[in-house]
């Protein structure tokens, strides 16, 4: 089971430890390794990204960020965590739970989803799907206004 502890990060499945925002690539790399091959990425403005398959899930991780446009300060470490479900496995609940307060987000019609979780949602959390279900949900760093 993946959870997403939107202030924190994510922790992993079989006990693998947890993604800390501020943690470092070689860290990070090092706990999702213990639960899947780790394969390099690419994310617009991060210096490192990397992704994994694992249970129908694709999970995606980048860091050390950088704003071009000035409104942020840059974000050192771990900046954001992205899961996504296989297409193909959009029939049911997904093999592997994602969960957040308790409830699977893949594992229920998008509609019991946002009725269960309400209108309270972090900031930092992103869910999408394609209307019948959640099909990706993503927790970034909160970000850090720069001082004028």
């Amino acid at each position: 089971m993946f959870e997403l502890l939107p202030e924190v990060g994510l922790r992993l499945p079989d006990c693998a430890g947890t993604l800390r925002f501020g943690m470092d690539e070689r860290t990070a790399q090092w706990a999702v390794a213990t639960v899947a091959d780790v394969r390099q990425g690419w994310v617009c403005g991060a210096r490192w990204a990397f992704s994994t398959q694992y249970r129908g899930l694709t999970l995606d991780v980048y860091g050390d960020t950088t704003d071009r446009r000035g409104r942020h300060q840059d974000t050192p470490g771990l900046a954001g965590i992205g899961l996504t479900r296989d297409p193909f496995t959009l029939t049911g609940p997904s093999a592997c739970p994602v969960v957040l307060r308790s409830i699977n987000l893949f594992g229920h019609p998008a509609a019991e989803v946002s009725d269960a979780l309400g209108d309270n949602l972090p900031p930092t959390l992103r869910l999408g799907g394609d209307g019948l279900h959640l099909t990706t949900v993503s927790v970034h760093a909160e970000p850090v206004p720069v001082e004028s």
